[in-house]
């Protein structure tokens, strides 16, 4: 004789995809394992746990996106943030490098050499 069926919420389920919970997650929030998830998202939507999760995440990816655009209004660092993610924006440093060569080194030298001469004989 099989066991019952354990009882999960359907609506309940959804929240939990679009708060974006791990499968074991939800398995312990309903007190099962995550093969019984799996076979109730087939018995239920008639897909896999995957699918059905990517479709009900997305919900809370666009709420977590809604929240972080309202946050950039309000705070430089989220705003630089979001830049960088969605605009393709970079933080720029700008260093000189220069290479002096073994003659070039000797002619600067040489220049200020004459330099300082020149001051000694004003």
């Amino acid at each position: 004789m099989a066991r019952p069926r354990i009882e999960i919420d359907k609506e309940q389920f959804e929240k939990l995809c679009s708060l974006m919970c791990t499968l074991d997650e939800m398995a312990s929030f309903f007190k099962c394992s995550s093969d019984t998830i799996e076979r109730w998202s087939e018995r239920t939507y008639k897909k896999g746990f995957a699918e059905v999760y990517k479709t009900y995440s997305a919900i809370g990816k666009m709420s977590l996106r809604r929240t972080q655009f309202r946050l950039a209004e309000k705070s430089t660092a989220m705003a630089i943030f979001l830049g960088k993610q969605y605009l393709g924006q970079t933080d720029k440093i700008e260093q000189a490098f220069s290479v002096i060569d073994e003659a070039s080194k000797i002619q600067v030298e040489a220049m200020i050499n004459e330099i300082v001469e020149s001051k000694r004989g004003d």
